[in-house]
């Protein structure tokens, strides 16, 4: 159950209100309207009246609700109308008249607009023209001429809801904590439906900037990224001439008066304001240390592999780091994959923005790398290839997704870890879509029966744990092709293999098999290791006394028979 507080102002606030309640919608969609609860049980009812003009009790009826602000003249407050629409979800059992009038009481009691039992409350109406909502209007001013106590109604009528749901057994949404980006409001979706977009203006808009900002590493390259995407940009700037916030719009966006419609980065979310963009803009640039050149998708791969080992062993800070890093890596990614995925990996995206936040604050130094690797890619389109990079970047961000999942869990984040398990859902489709053809590819490539034979015996030394998991699955072919692959690059299948399994535990993996394809598939592409450098990785590998195996290693299936 979803309410949201709508606050009026101006002398004919109230009448306003109850003519768009009683009226037709914006879209047709108001049927029926009629009261089914109010301050006293008695108020006069425009759907309800049938022997006179509508438009008369309309009157009235904003007449008695405003008769204690008009009552203030001059003093009366600034905004004159509390508006609560609250809506169930589409799956919950319709309610009746009767349960939505007690639904109505709860919410302004707890909002503070009218305490059971207080007769000299504020005066209010409960308004239903359809099934699955209604909206409660009330005047901010009580009876006695005070103003109501409603500190924190936003968040004690949420609090209410909540409870509402177990009461009636509707769908428990989940407790935020604040840190949410703004929802577009009703008007909003209705004037996009009316030009035929699949989104608000403002959801463009909040994806367009968040895209800017990942792609830049300047606040120069920020303002002139959202300008090549057809953002309309308008900075603010202090008479001193320093800039301190934006606003933005898209082109044709206008109001009755033919005016551009303009959102603050603020407004779009919290993390879009100005110096929040700085703060990331300045952990953005290039490694402190020098770092060699390479496939930028393999940097990628790697960074977000390590994001698990952050979330489970890092500290709070970084952890939150990480997932803002994530998330900019997934706004992105859409932009360097093929037409046919790249709605769903929008929609990951989307998804995951809403578990990029939290009350946290975030030390974001220590995702420099993914944040370059990403931005590379994306400035560098013909690094696309045949869509392996993708495919391995995707694999590791579905780990790292679940893991972020967990972490927001263990820490109470409820709207966090369902936003994390949406963009899993989208995420598992993508890399289904991308991974099938480039592993079918690597597939052709197979090496003979001979060759295969002696690489599984390389497996079942390197991880006899999961060997005949590997062995038995559809990617193995995939897997004995980069092993090859490897090999004619110079590296040694069996150290090539180790070091694979050494850059991180197959446990989290979800298709061990998968995971050492991209692994092995960025280990050979590398410059094979000199014969010094070979000596001195297996100089370092645990020797096992004869007759024992190494710590860790299983023997194999031959000596277990031995023995």
């Amino acid at each position: 159950m979803i309410p949201k507080i709508i606050l009026g102002k101006g002398p004919k606030a109230a009448r306003r209100t109850i003519g768009y309640l009683f009226g037709p919608g914006r879209a047709n969609e108001h049927t029926d309207p009629h009261l089914v609860a109010s301050w006293n049980n008695f108020a006069p009812d425009p759907g309800r009246s049938p022997h006179r003009d509508p438009k008369d009790v309309e009157d009235q009826l904003a007449r008695q609700l405003d008769q204690p602000v008009q009552m203030l003249g001059d003093k009366a407050p600034k905004y004159t109308v509390w508006h609560c629409p609250v809506r169930a979800a589409p799956e919950d059992p319709i309610l009746t008249d009767t349960q939505w009038a007690d639904i109505a009481r709860r919410i302004v009691a707890a909002a503070g607009i009218a305490p059971d039992g207080d007769e000299e409350a504020c005066r209010w109406v409960a308004v239903r023209h359809a099934d699955d909502h209604i909206h409660i209007a009330a005047t901010l001013v009580r009876q006695d001429g005070r103003r109501p106590k409603r500190d924190y109604d936003q968040r004690a009528v949420q609090k209410e809801a909540r409870q509402i749901e177990v009461d009636y057994g509707l769908r428990r949404l989940k407790p935020g904590d604040g840190t949410a980006a703004k929802r577009p409001t009703s008007k909003e979706h209705f004037k996009a439906k009316r030009l035929g977009q699949d989104a608000t203006s403002r959801e463009i808009l909040r994806t367009r900037v968040r895209r800017a900002v990942a792609a830049a590493s300047s606040e120069a390259e920020f303002f002139a990224f959202l300008k090549a995407t057809g953002v309309n940009v308008r900075p603010k700037t202090e008479p001193s001439g320093d800039v301190t916030g934006y606003s933005v719009t898209l082109p044709g966006d206008v109001n009755k008066q033919d005016e551009p419609i303009w959102y603050a980065g603020s407004t779009l979310a919290g993390d879009l304001s100005l110096p929040k963009i700085r703060q990331r803009l300045a952990t953005t640039g290039p490694e402190p240390a020098a770092t060699p050149p390479g496939n930028p998708w393999h940097q990628a791969t790697a960074a977000t592999e390590r994001i698990p080992h952050h979330l489970t062993h890092g500290d709070d800070g970084a952890a939150q780091g990480q997932l803002v890093a994530l998330g900019a890596a997934l706004d992105l990614l859409p932009l360097t994959a093929p037409t046919a995925v790249r709605g769903e990996l929008e929609r990951a995206a989307a998804a995951f923005e809403r578990a990029t936040r939290s009350r946290i604050a975030a030390d974001l130094d220590s995702a420099r790398v993914l944040r370059r690797s990403v931005q590379a890619i994306w400035h560098n389109p013909a690094s696309v290839g045949d869509g392996s990079g993708l495919a391995m970047v995707i694999d590791a961000a579905l780990t790292a997704v679940g893991f972020a999942r967990h972490w927001h869990r263990t820490r109470q984040h409820a709207q966090q870890e369902v936003a994390a398990e949406q963009a899993l859902l989208h995420l598992q489709t993508a890399y289904a879509q991308i991974a099938g053809p480039v592993l079918d590819g690597l597939a052709h490539r197979a090496p003979t029966l001979q060759t295969k034979h002696r690489l599984a015996q390389h497996v079942r030394q390197a991880v006899p744990e999961y060997a005949e998991r590997i062995l038995e699955d559809s990617a193995w072919d995939a897997l004995a092709a980069v092993l090859v692959e490897a090999e004619k690059a110079g590296h040694k299948a069996a150290t090539v293999l180790d070091q694979a399994v050494g850059q991180r535990t197959l446990d989290d993996a979800r298709n061990p098999a998968r995971a050492l394809t991209w692994r092995i598939q960025r280990l050979g592409q590398r410059h094979a290791p000199g014969p010094r450098a070979q000596v001195q990785f297996q100089a370092a590998m645990p020797h096992p006394a004869p007759g024992t195996t190494a710590p860790g290693v299983r023997p194999t299936n031959g000596a277990a028979r031995r023995h």
